[in-house]
């Protein structure tokens, strides 16, 4: 894949589509990487569609470098988003993303709101279960493991595992790490994550919304996720009075039977993604 350097780390991204089309920028959620299942498939329908697409590993996400030199990780990845765009010349760019990648989409949409042209977002996470539970994943773990067995425990986590083997970078930006200052960042990048009364979205203010005047569509979150909770994108919603909320092209249990498939057999969580594109594709094409 190629590789570039963004804010002093090497970001990797795939191209797909003709050159000079109309572009749109995916990210998945998580720290998943862009070949997640779901995601190179939903990305051909986009560029079958006659759109440039960007696939990209975020920072801390597949092959792309590991750092914890951030305020907040999400802020981060959405900061380097559009400064990939740029990079590469895209243009006004339409970013697509769900669960934690529509989280980074909304943050940088706020930070550079000139260089896209549209927002699509989906499986926003969420209220006190889905925030709380996003935050000890994303980093209670390593901050745990910090305290149990310095930094080479923190490498052993399987929360690292996917990256490390991808990236040996990320190996060694681990283990460089001051235990009792990753153990701090950990708990900010975890504060992070504490629901707010003002706002539904980690690393929004209602300011920050206001800035997204680009055309947004807002995928129904389903009532029985709470994960991505239905408050959540009836909020978001709320917050973007010029947004089209749209039914997904599932039913209301697809994150519960999507979680409930992956514990069993590994089964991707992104499976039912590609079915989002005739809609996307006629959300930009207006």
């Amino acid at each position: 894949m190629p590789r570039i350097e963004i804010l002093g780390l090497g970001i990797e991204y795939d191209l797909l589509g003709e050159p000079n089309a109309p572009a749109i920028a995916l990210t998945p959620g998580g720290r998943f990487p862009m070949d997640t299942p779901g995601m190179p498939e939903l990305a051909k329908e986009l560029a079958a569609g006659g759109k440039r697409v960007l696939l990209w590993d975020r920072p801390n996400c597949g092959a792309s470098d590991v750092t914890f030199d951030a305020e907040y990780e999400s802020e981060l990845q959405g900061r380097t988003l559009t400064k990939l765009i740029r990079a590469l010349d895209l243009g006004p760019t339409a970013i697509a993303a769900g669960s934690g990648g529509s989280r980074v989409s909304l943050i940088a949409a706020s930070r550079d709101p000139d260089i896209v042209s549209h927002l699509i977002v989906w499986w926003i996470s969420g209220g006190l279960t889905g925030l709380l539970t996003t935050g000890t994943g994303y980093s209670c773990n390593s901050a745990l493991a910090a305290s149990w067995g310095g930094m080479e425990s923190v490498a052993e986590l399987p929360d690292w595992a996917d990256q490390i083997e991808r990236n040996p970078q990320a190996r060694e930006a681990i283990l460089a790490q001051d235990p009792d200052e990753f153990i701090r960042t950990m708990e900010r990048w975890t504060e992070f994550f504490f629901p707010s009364e003002v706002s539904p979205v980690p690393g929004m203010t209602p300011q920050d919304f206001a800035r997204l005047r680009m055309p947004t569509m807002v995928f129904r979150s389903g009532k029985s996720d709470l994960s991505h909770p239905r408050k959540t994108s009836d909020w978001v919603t709320r917050m973007l009075p010029q947004s089209e909320y749209v039914d997904p092209p599932w039913g209301d249990d697809e994150w519960n039977t999507r979680c409930t498939t992956h514990l069993k057999d590994g089964s991707p969580l992104f499976a039912n993604w590609p079915k989002l594109a005739p809609q996307i594709l006629e959300f930009v094409n207006r």
